[in-house]
């Protein structure tokens, strides 16, 4: 019974990381400058590569090593994989969205600009 349960959970992930990944695309396509393409991006990347994993890692936990011989090493290999992406991520996205600032590619007009404040201190 708890099988079934933890199998549902994992295909409910899974179909959550779907609907973020349709959301980053079209986020992708429909914003207008690049900062904010960016965020749709690292949405996409950590809704939709974080939250699937970590349902496949349930899924596999929940089959047994009856149906799925390897699932204890396939589950383990999704959660680091996981926390990996959840990590690096938004520390690339971080860096790209800075890196662009600091080399003024994308033409910006800010409200408020912490950044080139802190440039001119």
């Amino acid at each position: 019974m708890i099988d079934l349960i933890v199998f549902s959970i994992g295909l409910t992930l899974l179909t959550i990381g779907t609907i973020f990944d349709l959301i980053g695309s079209i986020g992708l396509l429909k914003f207008p400058n690049f900062y904010i393409r960016l965020h749709a991006a690292t949405i996409g990347a950590i809704g939709g590569a974080v939250v699937p994993l970590i349902g496949l890692a349930l899924i596999a936990l929940s089959l047994g090593p009856d149906v799925l011989p390897n699932n204890y090493a396939i589950s383990g290999a999704c959660f680091v994989t996981a926390l990996l992406i959840l990590i690096v991520a938004p520390t690339g996205s971080h860096a790209l969205a800075y890196a662009t600032h600091k080399a003024r590619v994308v033409e910006w007009n800010p409200v408020c600009d912490h950044l080139k404040e802190d440039e001119v201190k």
